[in-house]
């Protein structure tokens, strides 16, 4: 499957002069194009391969859902943009997209796992999906007026510094919240979920990571305030989402731009508060003693709402480097729901440009992540309690799940990019007696 895809990729890639994989706000390899005269309607496409593989490790027991040492698997998406502007401020944008290939271990074992390009499904075969279909509103509220570039998800124009942005359909939740300019692009800068999104954001999705809602974004002078309401997935970790909102998300954001010493910035406080049927880890332990079995979530869950806070931090500190950070928090009581099993993380990092050695277009990411999870989320796997993503069967040795990442960005040809990613990963899945994991990747990357 592997040498039949990797033609496709590069016949994609070498059809275009630039591919910058798109979401709503931020999300691209590349820069975008120029502004121009208002663009009534544009289509733009991207294609990636990741190739991933992990070393040997010291592994003396696993479980249902443990990363397995000595692997190599591979995923490939092929996205088309299109979109339109059906009347003034207003546009319309649908993505379909093609997916196939595995992540490592079936995307399992790592609850920061390292490859953002391998979805919570996969397949042998590639199978098309709609992954959004939105419409996006733009109210302006005076102010200067300011040219909006044309890019994936974004038609060329212009806006006023302040407006109001009303989005509605289904897109990631991540397109709007939580963005951050150094990490938050799996096709483009890093690649682990712990380093492109807080790892303690559990956002709506389905197992690909979108979801259903609406986002509203109010831009006054240097500040945003951003609000949403999302449909969750019927079950946890799912592929079909709530429909009427019977489960769903509440988020909100606070941002602040800023400069330093004439250096962009920004600062982005998140929340949200997620409600529908969840489960207790000492709801799950209690009943397992009665009965002597394992515990499991899925026979306690009822009512209830989760919550969690992040903080995401970015700085330009010279012409070529900048620095981020990101740290959260969420209720390590109750399950996470839809995104991956961690209620504690600490992520700072950089990228330093190409510019700085004379190549224009290539870039240096490092980064390092501590992700931890609460006293009764270690009994629950302790126990032999299965999460989202980890679950070895036992947990004797808790500890901090500690991740290093680090890649070389080459741009081949203006639109096509090859990055080699390397990531250290000590205690996966918050263990001890397993690991350290050595993971090594190739992404290829092109977009028009």
């Amino acid at each position: 499957m592997l040498n039949r895809l990797i033609p496709i990729a590069f016949t994609s890639g070498l059809m275009a002069a630039a591919w910058p994989w798109g979401a709503i706000a931020q999300e691209s390899a590349s820069p975008p194009a120029p502004a121009r005269q208002e663009e009534n309607w544009a289509v733009h496409g991207q294609a990636t391969l990741v190739t991933q593989g992990v070393l040997g490790f010291r592994s003396p027991y696993d479980g249902p859902n443990s990363l397995t040492p000595r692997q190599v698997r591979e995923t490939i998406d092929a996205t088309v943009y299109v979109g339109m502007r059906p009347w003034r401020g207003g546009e319309l944008w649908i993505n379909p997209e093609i997916d196939q290939g595995f992540g490592l271990s079936d995307t399992l074992g790592v609850a920061g796992f390292p490859s953002a390009e391998a979805y919570k499904v996969g397949k042998a075969s590639p199978y098309l999906r709609l992954q959004r279909f939105f419409v996006r509103q733009v109210f302006d509220l005076g102010g200067a007026a300011q040219p909006v570039a044309g890019a994936p998800n974004q038609l060329a124009g212009k806006q006023t510094v302040n407006r109001l942005v009303v989005t509605i359909g289904k897109f990631g939740v991540g397109d709007a919240f939580d963005t951050n300019r150094y990490a938050h692009d799996p096709r483009g800068d890093f690649l682990n979920w712990a380093i492109v999104d807080t790892g303690t954001f559990d956002y709506a999705a389905d197992a690909w990571g979108y979801s259903t809602g609406a986002a509203v974004e109010w831009y006054q002078g240097p500040w945003t305030l951003r609000a949403g309401a999302f449909n969750l997935s019927k079950v946890p970790n799912g592929e079909t989402l709530e429909r009427n909102f019977s489960q769903y998300q509440l988020v909100g954001e606070i941002e602040h731009r800023h400069e330093i010493a004439g250096h962009a910035g920004a600062v982005r406080l998140t929340l949200f508060r997620n409600h529908g049927r969840f489960g207790r880890f000492d709801d799950a332990l209690a009943l397992a003693s009665l009965g002597g079995g394992v515990p499991d979530t899925s026979l306690v869950r009822r009512r209830m709402t989760r919550s969690g806070v992040s903080l995401n931090v970015e700085q330009e500190v010279t012409g070529t480097l900048g620095l981020f950070a990101r740290a959260g928090i969420a209720d390590g009581a109750i399950e996470p729901y839809d995104f991956t099993d961690i209620d504690r993380t600490v992520a700072v990092g950089g990228q330093l440009d190409g510019r700085a050695w004379g190549r224009g277009g290539d870039a240096i990411g490092f980064a390092a992540v501590v992700n931890a999870i609460a006293a009764s989320h270690q009994r629950y796997l302790r126990d032999g309690g299965i999460g989202l993503l980890v679950g070895d069967g036992r947990l004797p040795r808790p500890g901090q799940e500690l991740i290093g990442e680090a890649y070389y960005d080459w741009q081949a040809v203006r639109g096509i990019h090859v990055t080699l990613d390397y990531q250290f990963i000590a205690h996966p899945a918050y263990n001890r007696d397993r690991g350290p994991a050595n993971v090594v990747a190739l992404r290829l990357h092109g977009a028009f």
